[in-house]
């Protein structure tokens, strides 16, 4: 393909991605192909010759378009937000025209520099005291296993790195049992082992129960255990739980115990100063997750990490073979020895271009919407005699069941609901995904898309409303 060529097939994908998200609320929100039947469409040997791009861009529409799910059509509901905006978009354009590799301050000057410079930004925006630098991860998936890594080798004395994990079998660490799955994936891939680990029950208002956590540290040590790292949430992926920092922080520093915070999807909410005290208690901890990818409009992918201890990091990870030595060693950051991969992406590319595009006061007024039309939500669901808030508004997320009068039964009302939740996605007007809250299968209902707006979020409790009684009948 020749410049000219591309001039004007850019043009046209251009406008075509206009018209998606201008159009995006017409598609069913979920894919409904079959498994396997997208794959059917496509051809069993690569094409011994080049093939015209008019045709490989039909066959995207036609072969590939059906087996998307649209994470940014505003009935989307599921998991927790991907959110998009046009100014990331564009910039995510012009970070792949470019085409750099941000490994080293040398082979990016300006995506390192503007990544220190915009996760300044982020800090302040979100309330983390001076003392933290800010590094961009693929995922908090990512940022949790450099963390752990981090306090692996902090208590070995950078031992585990020369000499490996074995022996090690003492290290323990802590989160909530509400925690992500990726804690203990992180664990393991760490060669520590899900043993190692201890989850920590929850208290009725979701968080990890400090007495409990306090006591496990405390018999751990007492057996001759280890005691290393705290996970904690803010904002579990289930029913939005919130880890009291403030307390858990106290307890880590009490017991020399390392505290990282993954505030993945909440920490968001901290740009609003109405909801900055979620974070109370943040100044206890040595590392804290935040992904702008997740409901600040920036696309996928952008973690936040801000250490406490970024020489620490750079001992845990660096190796300085002789062909990635720099005549700038020393003087300037380079961010492949803060993480596990060598290779960067320019991502801050496009959270700049979010943040000057938005305002910090643009992107609160989202953040508000969104919580907002989740209470207003709440407060419908309340008012039906036949349905149940079983939690309530925290931030953007709810759970809720159908509860009709006469199913008492436990196993029935799980069935029913997993019913309901099936209809609703197989509908395609909504996308919801389920929990479990006391034992009780629930459906989360997660306010988070960049376009949703009351009229939708009215669109989809109707659409509840009439799958749901005609289950019953």
């Amino acid at each position: 393909m020749d410049i000219a060529e591309y001039r004007r097939h850019a043009h046209r994908l251009v406008d075509w991605m206009a018209d998606y998200l201008e159009t995006v609320e017409s598609r069913p929100v979920r894919s409904g192909v079959e498994p396997g039947e997208i794959e059917a469409r496509l051809a069993a040997a690569p094409p011994d010759e080049g093939e015209p791009f008019e045709r490989i861009f039909a066959d995207f529409e036609r072969d590939l378009l059906p087996g998307v799910t649209h994470w940014q059509h505003p009935s989307f509901y599921a998991y927790f937000p991907a959110n998009s905006s046009p100014p990331s978009v564009l910039a995510e354009m012009l970070t792949a025209t470019l085409g750099v590799n941000c490994m080293l301050w040398q082979t990016s000057p300006a995506g390192t520099e503007l990544e220190t410079r915009v996760l300044d930004w982020l800090r302040q925006m979100i309330g983390l005291p001076e003392g933290f630098s800010g590094v961009i991860q693929d995922t908090a998936s990512s940022a949790t296993l450099c963390a752990i890594l981090a306090a692996r080798e902090r208590a070995t004395g950078f031992a585990a790195n020369r000499r490996g994990v074995s022996g090690e079998d003492r290290l323990r660490l802590y989160t909530s049992a509400e925690a992500h799955s990726s804690v203990e994936k992180a664990v393991r891939i760490a060669g520590l082992g899900s043993e190692s680990l201890r989850a920590i029950p929850i208290g009725e208002d979701g968080g990890m129960c400090c007495g409990e956590l306090a006591a496990a540290i405390e018999g751990d040590a007492a057996a001759g255990a280890i005691p290393i790292l705290v996970v904690a949430t803010v904002g579990t992926t289930g029913a939005s739980g919130f880890d009291r920092l403030d307390r858990i922080g106290e307890i880590c520093r009490r017991h020399g115990v390392m505290l990282h915070v993954d505030a993945a999807w909440a920490g968001t909410a901290a740009i609003v100063p109405e909801h900055r005290g979620l974070l109370d208690g943040v100044e206890h901890a040595d590392s804290v997750v935040v992904n702008p990818h997740k409901w600040m409009m920036v696309n996928f992918d952008c973690s936040a990490h801000f250490v406490r201890d970024a020489a620490e990091y750079v001992r845990t990870f660096e190796i300085a073979p002789e062909y990635l030595r720099t005549t700038e060693h020393g003087r300037v950051i380079d961010y492949r020895d803060w993480g596990i991969a060598l290779g960067r992406r320019f991502r801050a590319l496009k959270l700049w271009f979010v943040i000057r595009s938005y305002g910090v006061e643009g992107l609160r007024a989202i953040v508000r919407r969104h919580v907002a039309l989740a209470g207003e939500l709440a407060a419908a669901i309340d008012a039906e005699e036949d349905f149940e808030l079983v939690v309530a508004p925290r931030l953007a997320l709810l759970c809720f069941r159908y509860r009709p009068s006469g199913v008492d039964d436990a196993a029935a009302l799980d069935e029913l609901n997993e019913r309901l939740l099936r209809a609703l996605n197989d509908g395609g007007r909504l996308y919801l995904t389920q929990t479990r809250v006391a034992g009780a299968y629930v459906i989360r209902f997660c306010v988070g898309q960049t376009t949703t707006e009351r009229r939708h979020v009215d669109a989809a409790w109707a659409a509840i409303r009439e799958v749901a009684r005609g289950l019953s009948r």
